[in-house]
């Protein structure tokens, strides 16, 4: 009996071993891992504009309005096709060059951009466009308003400002009707956009029965004019007109000063910058530009963007930063609606855009104009540009505008030009 009971104890106490054993052999279960957030698909939106050189403050101007763009959509979360993507900006620099102008587009096409803002100049857009249509990726200029630019057939070409067919017969009439411009001597810088501007002006102002008493041409190099404003000046006219940037425009118009010129000077956008003014100095007094769009403080988003442009980058807008911003949310509107971020299949999506921006309403016709895009006559008045009257080409209607005690009236603004300018004379240059 004891045998049996001591091989029952033996026995017991080894199974128990055993199951013991057995139970730390057994492998820990699994830690389940918390589930990793989804990472948002990249897409590349490129941008071009001279970021370097005499018209580096327009370019960055420009970078600048499609940074915030696309600070703020990544700061939405935007969803494409169910998709959260996150925008990331290519910047190259074009240096106001076509010729780098077309280095750059192939660049960005080879980056893999699904869109590009630019480019600032005509003369960079126009050849650039065509890298973008053989490559398929769709281009908004914010500036480039010689007409060409949009009449080369390309599907992938849009803007979103009025162009010189436009720009240029408008600045013709306020000339002519306004100022009452009699004998007109007319100078631009041999650029696509400062020629293309010129003659549109110069058609309109001939046909209102204005005297071309002298047509001149420059670069958008030369700083030194006296020799051209000399001969200009023995040809007594009471208004000169510049198409030109603002790196001729200021210097031009503080020459005109110094050898006593007394004719009255007007512009296109391309001198309607804050830099002219330095550039101009006193001289500047009394100058007129026009400008594409709203003044900026009258634009449906302009007192908002104005605030939230300083805020980021310490300085005020120069240009086209309004417009770049708005570039940017209308590729972006077009990706939602066509549900991808593929530059084929959002592209069909371009032309049908009915979109409301910073700087109004954005639509765009068959070739891809801006729509009934504003320009507003500007004079230099105390040191600031201020805003004399708004046009909307194709309508017969001008509204005055009232900023800064500018005139209410385009009767009332005539007369503020006519008194103010005296002496000098103001040009710019742009695209």
């Amino acid at each position: 009996m004891k045998r049996r009971q001591i091989l029952a104890v033996v026995f017991a106490v080894g199974l128990a071993s055993l199951v013991a054993g057995c139970k730390k052999e057994q492998p820990p279960a699994p830690k389940t891992e918390a589930p990793r957030p989804i990472e948002a698909a990249a897409v590349k939106i490129g941008s071009a504009s001279p970021l370097t050189g005499p018209q580096a403050h327009i370019g960055i101007d420009i970078r600048n309005g499609v940074q915030l763009a696309i600070e703020d959509a990544n700061a939405a979360g935007v969803e494409i096709g169910g998709k959260k993507v996150k925008f990331e900006l290519i910047p190259e620099d074009d240096e106001a060059n076509p010729t780098k102008a077309t280095t750059v587009a192939q660049k960005l096409v080879d980056s893999k951009v699904v869109a590009v803002i630019g480019h600032f100049n005509s003369g960079a857009s126009i050849p650039a466009s065509k890298i973008y249509s053989d490559g398929g990726i769709p281009q908004i200029s914010p500036s480039s308003t010689n007409p060409k630019y949009t009449q080369q057939g390309f599907k992938t070409t849009f803007r979103v400002v009025a162009n010189d067919d436009q720009q240029g017969p408008t600045i013709g009439r306020y000339a002519v009707e306004n100022l009452k411009a009699k004998k007109i001597a007319v100078i631009d810088d041999s650029t696509a956009y400062g020629q293309g501007l010129a003659d549109a002006f110069e058609k309109t102002a001939k046909g209102l029965g204005s005297q071309i008493v002298a047509r001149e041409h420059t670069t958008d190099k030369d700083t030194d004019f006296k020799a051209i404003l000399t001969k200009i000046k023995g040809r007594g006219p009471d208004l000169i007109m510049f198409g030109g940037i603002d790196p001729q425009a200021g210097p031009m118009v503080k020459q005109m000063s110094e050898l006593g010129i007394k004719a009255k000077y007007i512009g296109g956008d391309g001198m309607q910058t804050p830099n002219f003014i330095k550039l101009a100095g006193p001289a500047s007094d009394g100058v007129m530009a026009s400008m594409p769009g709203l003044p900026k403080e009258k634009m449906p988003g302009g007192p908002a963007f104005l605030q939230k442009y300083k805020a980021k980058f310490n300085s005020d807008v120069e240009l086209f930063a309004p417009m770049g911003y708005d570039a940017v949310m209308v590729f972006v509107d077009a990706m939602k609606r066509a549900g991808s971020t593929e530059p084929a299949k959002f592209l069909p999506e371009l032309s049908k855009t009915n979109y409301e921006g910073v700087i109004g309403p954005i639509a765009f016709d068959e070739k891809g104009d801006l729509k009934n895009g504003p320009i507003t006559i500007y004079v230099v008045k105390g040191g600031k540009w201020e805003p004399l009257e708004t046009v909307t080409p194709g309508t017969t209607e001008a509204a005055g505008a009232t900023a800064s005690g500018a005139s209410a009236t385009a009767t009332a603004g005539a007369a503020s030009a006519s008194s103010t300018a005296g002496t000098g004379t103001t040009a710019t240059d742009k695209k």
